[in-house]
């Protein structure tokens, strides 16, 4: 006549683990009733964090839903050739949060520097952008003064001169091997969806 088996290693833990559970909520029953106001300060914080938590999502994807609805309205060459020179900034700065820039900052003003639009790219190289928004070629005179703004206050970054018109030839054997420019027809095909390519 064989032994009785006994009950193996995991019928041991698996009893243990249903013991500790159990015990685990008694503890947690002893606290709710004992503590009621803590235990239901604690629920309602929680559920409140997570309402907040969904509350930002949902606003967050409004607001992209929109920006992507504007960008539709107005990213078009002949509503451009008629913007102000601060919508076609923010145009930029709208156009580049959809490929997926961050820290995304219009900064044009006065004493620039010839910068209008910092951003960091996705793959986390930083980009200064000039917007030049206008009927005449860019010159040359233009494209150096970005030089110089990479070259000193915004060391480290890439340039990048954005215009709706075209650039002269001078200015584009300035930009050479120095900075990015994107013309008239780049600006056409980055706004009807083409991704912006550093």
């Amino acid at each position: 006549m064989s032994a009785p088996s006994r009950p193996g290693r995991s019928t041991a833990a698996f009893a243990s683990l249903w013991t500790g559970a159990g015990l685990v909520t008694a503890f947690g029953v002893f606290l709710a009733m004992t503590h009621w106001r803590l235990f239901l300060t604690i629920v309602v914080a929680a559920a409140v964090a997570g309402l907040g938590g969904g509350s930002l999502v949902l606003i967050r994807r409004r607001e992209a839903r929109l920006r992507r609805e504007r960008l539709l309205e107005i990213a078009h060459l002949d509503r451009v050739d008629v913007m102000s020179g601060t919508d076609f900034e923010f145009l930029t700065a709208d156009l580049l949060r959809r490929d997926g820039f961050r820290s995304v900052e219009v900064v044009g003003r006065a004493g620039d520097r010839g910068v209008d639009v910092l951003a960091t790219a996705p793959d986390g190289r930083r980009i200064a952008v000039q917007c030049k928004r206008q009927q005449k070629k860019v010159g040359s005179d233009r494209v150096r003064n970005l030089i110089g703004a990479i070259h000193g206050t915004y060391a480290g970054r890439v340039g990048v001169l954005v215009t709706n018109a075209d650039f002269t030839a001078p200015a584009v054997d300035e930009a050479a091997g120095r900075i990015l420019l994107m013309n008239r027809a780049d600006l056409a095909r980055w706004m009807n969806g083409r991704p912006f390519d550093l």
